[in-house]
């Protein structure tokens, strides 16, 4: 009856972990600004080829970064843009960002919808 009682509360438990929406925010997908290329650059919201170009130049020439937030360093990346961006970047650590953030995306999942706005 005990292993029976503790096999039911390991799956009950595994269960729950699995959709537990705090471990979720925990795999956020984030990008290493420091390691990244141009085309994973362009994964970050706002972020094109021209804007990724730029942010491999200025880490060619400045170093690595060392804050996320010196990425508002780079032309074309400011208060606005850089909010969009920061929870997705990193300086440190692996890359697990795979696709394409859009703003639409955003807006979404971080918003929550206003209907007073209509």
């Amino acid at each position: 009856m005990k292993n029976l009682t503790a096999l039911m509360t390991a799956i009950v438990i595994a269960a729950l972990s699995l959709t537990s929406p705090v471990l979720a925010a925990d795999k956020q997908k984030v990008l290493n600004i420091n390691e990244a290329d141009a085309s994973q650059l362009a994964l970050l919201p706002r972020v094109g080829p021209a804007l990724s170009a730029r942010i491999v130049e200025f880490r060619k020439e400045n170093g690595k970064f060392e804050t996320a937030e010196d990425l508002m360093l780079v032309r074309g990346v400011g208060e606005k843009t850089f909010a969009l961006m920061e929870p997705f970047v990193s300086v440190s650590g692996e890359s697990t960002l795979t696709e394409k953030i859009r703003v639409s995306q955003i807006q979404t999942k971080d918003s929550p919808s206003d209907d007073s706005k209509e």
